[in-house]
């Protein structure tokens, strides 16, 4: 297999990771934010409260990758290839109880979209949450400037670097199996974690790959 994109211990594989996959081996951590079938690839995201359809403040274009959850088989691949999980949506799957769930408190104060979003980890302690607000003009950033918006289900670097953090084991490689803008591989970068990811879409592989060629943060 050819990478899409390789340096500094980051690599971005284009293509199915039903076929990539099986030639990884076993490695540190699956830190990722699967499809959950809710048709975000549309433009379009369910209002839960209100039965109704909410329109987008971008346009990212339409695709066809969210047209239903990732098959719960593959996320087991994944997780058996792994010694650690974070899988983020993890109540649009049944993984079983887990003891640690990590909790994304958006202090969104709307009732538009869900107060919170939960992450199923195998971690072997309490439940943990970080309050980060996303959405609207009160945005929260890491770093000088607010995060570009590139994806329609782009989770904030600072989620998925707290969440890299809660991992038992410091050290080992990261997998993303649907890496999409690259979110988790730059928060791998920051926490100095070698890093795999996998996306179908090759637009998205090249806005991880610019996301990552910024080689200086301003964490």
């Amino acid at each position: 297999m050819t990478p899409y994109y390789e340096h500094a211990g980051i690599t971005i594989y284009h293509g199915d990771c039903r076929e990539v996959l099986p030639f990884l081996g076993n490695l540190s951590l699956l830190c990722t934010d699967p499809p959950y079938g809710i048709g975000a690839d549309k433009n379009l995201r369910a209002n839960k409260q209100g039965g109704a359809a909410v329109a987008p403040s971008r346009d990212y274009g339409v695709g066809d990758w969210d047209r239903k959850p990732a098959p719960n088989w593959l996320l087991d691949q994944a997780r058996c290839q792994t010694n650690w999980q974070i899988i983020w949506g993890a109540n649009y799957y049944s993984f079983g109880p887990a003891r640690c769930w990590l909790v994304w408190d958006k202090d969104n104060g709307s009732n538009c979209y869900a107060d919170c979003e939960l992450a199923w980890t195998n971690f072997d302690k309490g439940v943990r949450r970080k309050r980060f607000r996303w959405m609207g003009m009160l945005q929260e950033h890491m770093g000088d400037d607010k995060e570009p918006r590139v994806h329609p289900t782009q989770k904030p670097l600072a989620i998925m670097t707290w969440s890299i953090q809660q991992c038992p084991e410091p050290h080992g490689t990261v997998l993303d199996p649907f890496c999409g803008s690259g979110s988790t591989l730059v928060a791998a970068k920051y926490c100095n974690r070698p890093a795999i990811g996998i996306e179908l879409e090759e637009k998205y592989c090249e806005i991880a790959a610019k996301r990552l060629s910024q080689e200086v943060f301003s964490f």
